[in-house]
Parts: C-alpha cells; structure tokens; sequence
C-alpha cells in the first residue's frame, strides 16, 4: 500500500518557462531559439546545457552565472518563486495529503531553492534538495535518502516526475512505484517511449494522481 508520495521539483511543481525565458535574454538569442534547443536536446537525451554550449561555443555555466548574479544581484535570474508554480500544485498536494498520505518534495536543485519551496508553504510534510543531500538523481543513493526521510519501505512510496531517465526508471529500480508526469519538454517527449510502460501510471495533471493511489491501494 502507499503511504507516501514524493514529488519532484522541476516541471513536475515549478513550470521553468520563466527561467528558460530569462536565459535566452542573457544569452541574447529569441525564446524560441533557447527552447527549440532545449527541446533537441531533450530528444537526444543530451543535457540541457548542451543547448547552451550550442548557442555559445564554450560556455562556462558556473562562471556566467556568478557574472549574472553580480549584474543582477536582485533579479530571479534563474531562480524561481510561487509565481512559478503549476496551477494545480496546491490543491492537488492538499488533496493528496488529506487523504491519508505523507507528501514530500525532493528533487534535483540547488541548496538555494530550498528556501524558495519552503517559503511558498505548500501542504507538504518535507523538503529536500539534491545538494543539500549531497546526491542528486538517477544515482540510487538519491532514491535511498528518499526513502529515509519518509521512513518507509521503497514500495511504500510513489515518486512523481517528468522524466524516465531521472525520475521513473531509477525510483522503479529502487522499489518504489512510479508515476510519469505528461509535462514539460521531457515529459511529453518520454511519455511516448516503449520504456514509459514501466511507469504505474501516466498522468497528464497532479489531479490525477488520487485514482491512482486509490488503484495501487
């Protein structure tokens, strides 16, 4: 039975078209050239950052990054806040939650977005980031933290989130039951491979994950 359901972060809770927007104002190109970059390297399964090194020969991320933050010391840059959040985050996670089961928020982000999720007090009993755990997905040790401060069995828990090879494939490898997210480029695009079968659902809104549990269960 589940008891738990863990939710990550980016395109699952947080819609990055903002922060993708502000990158292509930096990097000086048009919002549809960053996101038809994006989107290539989401169907070769290459990093995103390889979009960037496409769009600029020898980009350095840290190094652009510490020289937009000093000239813009007070913008989000490529940070979010609760205007980010998907629509049907805070009813769906309170849903959730009132029905019985512990809902946390654990994925792969900076130790900074912690204070940023936290500060948005959605219905949500934990928080955690890949940096401040140390490790971040698809290595198992994520999936092992996940597991820990639930403090349940792995086949206890369903993670949820928008990618097969970060999300669905390693937490199914760790025992836990899964649910792949229809949203964002990653998503959309994974949703339509052979290996999504691997999923115990494929859902298209968070709304639809209470039948889900109510299944499993």
């Amino acid at each position: 039975m589940i008891k738990a359901v863990v939710f990550d972060v980016g395109e699952t809770l947080i819609s990055e078209a903002r922060i993708w927007t502000r990158w292509a104002a930096r990097l000086g190109v048009s919002e549809f050239v960053l996101m038809g970059a994006l989107g290539g390297m989401a169907a070769l399964d290459r990093p995103h950052l390889d979009a960037f090194e496409l769009i600029r020969p020898g980009f350095d991320a840290g190094a652009e990054e510490a020289a937009w933050e000093r000239d813009e010391p007070d913008g989000l840059r490529n940070h979010f806040d609760a205007d980010d959040l998907y629509p049907d985050v805070r009813d769906a996670l309170a849903a959730i939650r009132a029905a019985g089961y512990q809902v946390i928020i654990a994925g792969n982000q900076p130790a900074r977005a912690y204070g940023a999720l936290v500060a948005m007090d959605l219905p949500a009993d934990s928080v955690h980031t890949s940096e401040g755990w140390g490790v971040s997905k698809p290595e198992s040790g994520f999936f092992a933290k996940v597991a820990a401060v639930a403090g349940r069995e792995p086949g206890e828990i369903l993670y949820v989130g928008d990618r097969l090879d970060n999300d669905v494939l390693p937490a199914a490898a760790a025992g836990m039951r899964t649910a792949l997210l229809r949203r964002g480029p990653w998503g959309y695009l994974h949703a339509e491979r052979p290996q999504a079968q691997a999923a115990d659902a494929i859902v298209d809104d968070l709304h639809a994950l209470l039948p889900v549990l109510e299944r499993l269960g």
